[in-house]
């Protein structure tokens, strides 16, 4: 099963989370892809509800492409359009070069917490 890991971290956990992933990449050990916010909003705002909507439409139906993607999901091309761009960007969705798209992951976990370890 393909993964990613979506987290909100402030920069020093952030920071640990690239050195264990480098540490993981130089003894050969695969790493989990990871997307890292800082804060909640920032993360609600690139994935939000309707985008999560999308990602989850294209997993089960992939080869379509955006004017398909935006008549199945009843919603106004443009905005579909604004919502593939942006995931396309994070790598949430990938693009072939026929325009069509498809999910490469099969989970995302999200990761937030609510207080800081003292």
């Amino acid at each position: 099963m393909n993964l990613i890991e979506i987290s909100v971290l402030n920069s020093s956990e952030a920071l640990s989370t690239f050195a264990a992933t480098w540490q993981d990449a130089a003894t050969g050990k695969e790493p989990i892809p990871h997307l890292a916010f800082g804060s909640l909003s920032q993360l609600f705002s690139a994935i939000s509800a309707k985008r999560l909507d999308l990602l989850r439409h294209v997993a089960t139906h992939e080869g379509l492409n955006v004017r398909q993607l935006a008549q199945s999901l009843q919603r106004d091309y443009k905005n579909v359009h604004t919502d593939v761009v942006k995931l396309l960007e994070l790598g949430l969705l990938e693009r072939n070069a026929q325009g069509l798209l498809s999910a490469p992951y099969d989970e995302i976990l999200i990761h937030a917490e609510l207080r800081h370890a003292a």
